[in-house]
């Protein structure tokens, strides 16, 4: 990677030629090992075809028959045209496997999440270590048309892929981890320990109401994570201490669970407030007001949507919902395809909202993903065009996301909990029936 942005720095190398920067994190891959034994040598080189592979997830088009097309016929970026059929594009594919693509996210990954200023990463919950958002999504039917399906009645299990389950980096605006689960209806806390293991303690995360439940609230707790969640409906609690109250406007120390058949072991903090017609109310694991105030805490959570817009991105303007293939190795290469461009993407909008003073929500991902491309090819750096006329041309615009506004409470009104206040006691958790997985034909046995 080039060298990245030191804390408070803005980024250097711009990667506004997006393809630019794809061909260099793919010329510092490691080459592929030669073709062992006797034989004829691969006519297409590893590195050719995952360039394909990019670049066609990156210019839009839908279908597996464009990457041979790309290199066969028009030919890529230093790669000659290469004499193959489109079969053997489809065997490479099917035999390569993702792990490739998979190592190359990590690589491009972590080089982007270096580049953000440090002072971009401050202003989310400045207490936390990390602040993530935890989501699925599930991916659309495989199309009847590919010919391991024809035939398949509508509505068939075999024509769902499964669903995408991943973590969030809400600050730096990048996947820190995603998973293809090939259960569609299995329930979303089935895999939610796994997906944020390995974050670093202290790492607030943020969840909808599929994560809610008092054993993972705990769980999480006892882990060293912060979390926030709303509080769902019908869900009793006994306060164990007040900070602030006043009309609707309430700050304080629960209990979840008020009866014994179903309680959470760690007290939690609510806080509640009207807007407009909603009773909004949020429950948290950090319990110090002051660490957490509520307006920050109600902001933080509706960042949450970020990651619905993270998927968006993925599967509607970058077209996951196309997919190529019913073959897994061949969907999961699309799948890495795919999330590599979004990053990228994802990263070029953060580095014009910094460098125009806005709010990164006021760029247009989905402009910018039609015309970051085209600005490329014509030798313009998309970075500078969208910073210098973005407002002129309707590339930054005001921001058409919800805004939630709670009410500020002042320190001098918040009551301390008593020092001796017991936040711990014996759980008891309901054991509710979930979804279990069962074999899935797109994944075998």
């Amino acid at each position: 990677m080039a060298r990245v942005a030191q804390s408070g720095e803005e980024p250097h190398d711009p990667i506004g030629s997006i393809e630019a920067f794809l061909r260099q994190c793919l010329a510092e891959m490691e080459p592929a090992p030669a073709q062992p034994g006797p034989g004829r040598p691969r006519v297409l080189p590893a590195l050719a075809l995952w360039a394909g592979l990019l670049v066609c997830v990156l210019r839009g088009f839908g279908t597996q028959l464009a990457i041979w097309r790309l290199l066969s016929d028009r030919g890529l970026w230093f790669f000659p045209r290469f004499a193959v059929t489109d079969q053997a594009v489809y065997k490479r594919l099917q035999t390569a496997g993702p792990a490739p693509l998979a190592r190359l996210f990590g690589q491009i990954s972590t080089g982007l999440a270096e580049r953000v200023p440090g002072a971009v990463c401050a202003r989310l919950a400045p207490f936390a270590a990390e602040v993530v958002s935890l989501d699925e999504s599930t991916l659309d039917a495989v199309a009847r048309r590919l010919p391991a399906l024809r035939g398949v009645p509508a509505g068939d299990r075999r024509l769902l892929p499964g669903k995408l389950a991943g973590v969030f980096d809400l600050r730096r605006q990048q996947w820190r981890s995603v998973r293809l689960h090939p259960h569609p209806h299995q329930n979303a806390k089935v895999g939610a320990r796994e997906l944020v293991a390995g974050l670093p303690a202290r790492t607030l995360v943020v969840a909808d109401l599929g994560y809610f439940g008092f054993a993972w609230f705990d769980w999480l707790t006892e882990r060293g994570y912060s979390w926030v969640s709303r509080l769902r409906a019908k869900t009793s609690y006994t306060v164990r201490h007040v900070f602030y109250q006043r009309g609707e406007v309430f700050d304080g120390l629960v209990w979840l669970g008020a009866h014994r058949a179903d309680r959470a072991r760690q007290a939690v903090r609510l806080v509640t407030f009207r807007q407009g017609g909603t009773l909004r109310r949020y429950i948290t694991n950090v319990r110090a007001p002051h660490t957490f105030p509520l307006r920050a805490l109600a902001a933080v959570y509706a960042r949450r949507w970020d990651i619905e817009l993270a998927f968006a991105l993925v599967k509607q303007h970058l077209k996951l919902r196309l997919l190529w293939s019913a073959k897994p190795g061949v969907l999961h290469q699309q799948l890495w395809a795919t999330l590599i461009i979004a990053q990228v993407l994802q990263a070029l909008r953060l580095e014009i909202a910094v460098k125009a003073g806005v709010d990164p929500f006021e760029v247009s991902i989905g402009l910018l993903v039609e015309y970051a491309p085209r600005y490329a090819y014509e030798g313009r750096d998309p970075v500078q065009v969208f910073v210098e006329r973005g407002r002129a041309l309707g590339f930054i615009r005001p921001s058409r996301r919800p805004r939630i506004h709670a009410p500020p409470i002042p320190d001098a009104a918040i009551r301390p909990a008593p020092p001796d206040l017991e936040l711990s006691r014996p759980p008891r958790y309901a054991h509710r029936k979930c979804v279990r997985p069962t074999p899935h034909p797109l994944q075998g046995n």
